[in-house]
């Protein structure tokens, strides 16, 4: 019996096969979809139409070049090899997101991360196809390497001020440009800027630059032109300094993992040419990184052509520097090496010493760039970043915690997963304080979230497959580096190591590369034969019917997504520059014909129906933003914009304790946000307080009890916040605000708990509150008011600040100062309706003022609530117009009957008129306010 042949000898990459048109026609597409995917296609990581559409745009263009891929292939695919299995296996990828969704917490992102998982497997079974053809191959590999130093180029066309340039050449068909920029191509945090080219993410550009340096190296040494060498050689610097500028401590720690990895897989000469090669080209941008991080940041701030030329003349002559070096290294010391080391090369573990030494190198450098004053030849930033990497720094910790409640939830959801987006959905619910992290900086826990335990172990015996087949297979490599896959192993294992610290295959881009590279490596690893029998005819048929008929189900999916979010994504747009109730509504009835469950659309609608209620009176708009809520709900339950919405049509059907309810049932989802607790711990107060006026002990008793209860909660997880290690932030903001101090002190002043009270108030009133805190003046007519006016005043300064932060385009502060603005207001409307029930009570001896009055009344106007508004200032006013808080009040009245374009009370304007001409100038000043 003969010997089986493996590897390349069993057709791996057949060199001399005949390539039809079609195929090279279908790799053509395959590439050019590539191209757009790195441009398009963002992070899959909201609710957001803008966002979603490329989704269902990829997996349609992907299942249709698979189907011509295997239509094309029909005849030669015969299931005999690990290989040809492998290939048939890829499909149970998607197949295990489509079983988690029947646990999913979200369907929404459970449907997104499916049809992400079936571009995965169609990139896999098109890359086993095409990437046997040697040609193809290497045209792929070309393109790739292609596409990649473009990334580079771009990224630093932003950093270095061309932005507009920049812009212009991908605005034409990525969506991610926006007024000519392309969207966070240098983004800004904590640390400054960083860049992130098309990633928006500088630690996922971090880790697709480590992939590429590498693949730049290598492709260098094994280039046998002089142009290639150059052009290699030349790219390295950009690459390095693209590096250094993303900050990533993340990229710069896995850096040497990655790189001794690979060197296990090389021979002693590679190893040393690729030592040589990156010391080169590392001293080069070593020498370069400070001016062009100094010119860059610069141009970010105001754009000089003088400033641009200085930083493309240093990055371009030192690439070009390294790359003349690089050359002359592969043209005599290559040659000179391989003469020198060949016998060393033939013997068994001869590949070994140098990574061994390698480690005690990396180890070197990063004492001396992280221990010692040699990290100063670095920009500022960059030698921070290196100065913090430790166990203790706060990203480190953070991801502990991470890693932590990731457990927690695969506890509960352990089999089939939580679906696609199960972190995003859940993490509130499981997380130990109070981060914002959509993402678990762990792909791995990430994956075994959505899928469990099954859909995990799937996963990972395909791909450790794959790494041990290939890695058997390259230990015994021929000479063709265009047939041995080791270029598609660089990608595909820094990309996967990098993500055991981040979400990198969140981004569609790096999931179709890392794919791509696992075809390309299942193409040249050791494929046996099959022990059994597998190539028949009715194994076949049935194979390619279960695939062509999932296929083209999900292709028809995809059209009517598709069509969908093109709808949102239109009323979304027409939301910003129409009045028209009935054309922004068409197109989110039309989204939601399709997807009932898209939580953006249901928001939209359910929104716009509340409004225009408000404005009619009309029961219908309501009962139909009931329908779209919990149609909606059933599928997204832990949908925290809807539960609000939800809360909201309770509100304005005057079911105060249904809304009650929607904080109470969900306040577990979201055990860190202090907005839900503050709306849960108002509403359970007032409710309380409706009981206690109408003497229902038993209704009394619950609400006090929800409240206090919820109350503990805040305090005991303050207590808890202060343990966590002083180097790990806390996260959002968790504190007693201004509401949950005047509520949880008015349910523990009605429970007879004076001073309990009393410590309550003064928790929580700070931040412009503190002289509101003395316990001898609380619950008084002075104290009320005093409250009610400094809510008024605080909210208006805040409200001043996020226009002013919207109008310099701010938005984070904009953000947070409308949150403030919503704090402020609606502690003054609390306190407000704390003193109308003392005084319907007669506790206190609190009279409601015309002062107070006002001051509620100029809340609820800029709370944009006119109805309340002209019927609180309705109460205050008087006949005496000599009376300045009088006049006032009738001021505002005309400046609310104003804004309602309702009739005005001609009576109260010609009397205010007559006291003060200047009246009618001061009420166009307060009816053109901007709100």
């Amino acid at each position: 019996m003969s010997k089986p042949v493996y590897g390349n000898q069993a057709a791996s990459v057949k060199a001399t096969d005949k390539l039809s048109g079609a195929a090279w026609m279908i790799c053509a597409a395959f590439l050019l979809f590539f191209g757009w995917a790195a441009f398009q296609i963002g992070l899959f990581n909201g609710m957001r139409a803008e966002f979603e559409k490329p989704i269902y745009v990829a997996a349609l263009v992907s299942g249709l070049l698979m189907l011509a891929s295997t239509i094309l292939y029909l005849r030669t695919f015969k299931l005999e090899s690990q290989r040809d299995l492998l290939t048939a296996a890829a499909i149970l990828l998607p197949v295990t997101y489509a079983l988690s969704l029947f646990g999913a917490a979200s369907r929404y992102s459970a449907m997104n991360m499916l049809f992400t998982q079936f571009t995965y497997a169609a990139v896999f079974i098109i890359s086993i196809l095409l990437l046997r053809h040697k040609r193809l191959n290497s045209a792929v590999q070309h393109s790739v390497l292609t596409l990649a130093y473009l990334i580079v180029g771009f990224g630093l066309l932003n950093w270095l001020g061309s932005w507009k340039l920049a812009g212009s050449l991908v605005g034409w068909f990525s969506e991610t440009v926006i007024n000519g920029r392309y969207n966070d191509a240098v983004m800004t945090d904590s640390n400054g800027l960083r860049l992130t080219s098309i990633f928006q993410y500088a630690n996922t550009y971090a880790a697709f630059l480590m992939a590429f340096l590498f693949v730049a190296v290598f492709a260098l040494i094994r280039s046998r032109k002089w142009a290639g060498q150059l052009l290699h050689g030349f790219m390295l610097v950009p690459i390095i300094v693209s590096l250094l500028l993303t900050l990533s401590r993340g990229g710069l720690v896995l850096l040497p993992v990655v790189f001794i990895l690979l060197l296990l897989f090389l021979k002693p000469v590679q190893q040393i040419l690729w030592i040589v090669h990156l010391a080169i080209a590392g001293l080069f941008s070593l020498l370069i990184t400070s001016p062009v991080t100094r010119l860059g940041l610069e141009l970010n701030t105001e754009f000089t052509s003088s400033s641009a030329l200085k930083g493309w003349g240093y990055l371009l002559g030192a690439s070009a520097c390294a790359g003349v070096l690089c050359l002359v290294v592969q043209r005599y010391l290559a040659p000179y090496l391989s003469r020198k080391l060949d016998r060393l090369e033939s013997r068994r573990m001869s590949g070994l010493w140098i990574p061994a030494v390698s480690v005690a190198g990396v180890a070197i450098i990063a004492f001396l760039f992280i221990g010692t004053s040699a990290r100063n030849i670095l920009p500022a930033n960059i030698g921070t970043r290196l100065e913090n990497i430790n166990f203790r720094q706060h990203s480190v910790l953070e991801r502990f915690t991470f890693y932590e409640d990731a457990m927690k939830v695969v506890k509960d959801y352990p089999v089939l997963g939580a679906g696609g987006g199960g972190w995003a959905t859940l993490y509130e619910h499981y997380q130990n304080n109070p981060y914002l992290s959509r993402q678990a900086h762990n792909f791995f826990l990430q994956y075994l979230i959505e899928v469990g335990i099954v859909g995990f172990l799937v996963f990972m015996g395909f791909i450790l497959f794959i790494f041990y087949k290939f890695s058997r297979q390259y230990l015994r490599r021929e000479t063709d580096d265009y047939n041995n896959g080791f270029f598609y192993l660089i990608i595909a294992l820094s990309i996967l190591v990098h993500s055991l610290l981040d979400f990198n295959l969140s981004y569609a881009f790096m999931g179709m590369l890392v794919f791509l590279s696992l075809g390309g490596m299942a193409v040249a690893m050791e494929s046996k034969p099959l022990r059994f029998t597998w190539n028949k005819l009715w194994i076949r048929a049935g194979y390619f019917t279960v695939l062509g008929v999932g296929t083209g189900y999900l292709l028809f999916l995809s059209l009517g997504y598709i069509r969908s979010s093109s709808e949102a994504y239109a009323a979304k747009k027409l939301i910003q520059v129409s009045q028209s109730y009935e054309e922004i509504k068409a197109p989110l009835v039309k989204a939601l014909n399709i997807r009932p469950y898209h939580p953006e659309s249901a928001m939209y609608l359910s929104l716009l129906d509340q409004k225009v209620y408000e404005q009619t009176k009309n029961e219908q708009f309501l009962d139909e933003a009931y329908a779209v809520l919990t149609r909606a709900l059933k599928d997204e339950p832990s949908n925290k914009e809807l539960l609000t919405q939800l809360a909201s049509y309770y509100d304005q059907k005057g079911e105060s304790d249904a809304a009650y309810h929607v904080y109470l049932d969900n306040a577990d989802k979201f055990m860190w946000d202090i907005n839900w607790y503050a709306q849960f711990i108002s509403r359970a107060s007032l409710l309380g307080q409706q009981a206690y006026s109408k003497q229902d002990e038993a209704g009394q008793q619950t609400y006090f009890a929800s409240a206090l209860s919820a109350y503990r909660h805040v305090t005991d997880g303050i207590a808890h916040l202060k343990s966590l290690p002083p180097e790990q932030l806390q996260g959002r903001e968790f504190f007693v605000t201004p509401t949950i101090g005047l509520s949880a002190g008015r349910v523990q002043f009605l429970s007879g708990d004076k001073d309990a009270a009393a410590a309550a108030v003064k928790q929580g009133f700070t931040g412009g509150y503190e002289d509101l805190t003395d316990s001898e003046s609380l619950w008084t007519t002075a104290w009320y008011s005093g409250v009610i006016a400094r809510s008024q005043e605080l909210g208006a300064a805040a409200l001043k600040r996020s226009q002013e932060a919207a109008a310099e385009g701010k938005l984070e502060i904009k953000d947070q100062e409308t949150l403030n603005k919503q704090r402020y207001f609606k502690t003054g409307l609390d306190a407000y309706t704390y003193a109308i029930a003392d005084r319907d009570a007669k506790q206190q001896d609190v009279t409601v003022t015309p002062e107070l009055l006002l001051n509620t009344a100029k809340i609820q106007y800029m709370s944009q609530d006119m109805q309340a508004a002209e019927a609180t200032l309705k109460q205050g006013l008087s006949e005496d117009y000599s009376n300045p808080v009088n006049r006032e009040l009738a001021r505002w009245l005309m400046a609310v009957q104003q804004r309602l374009q309702s009739a005005q009370d001609q009576a109260v304007y010609q009397k205010l008129i007559a006291a003060d001409p200047e009246e009618a100038a001061r009420i166009n000043e307060v009816a053109g306010m901007p709100l």
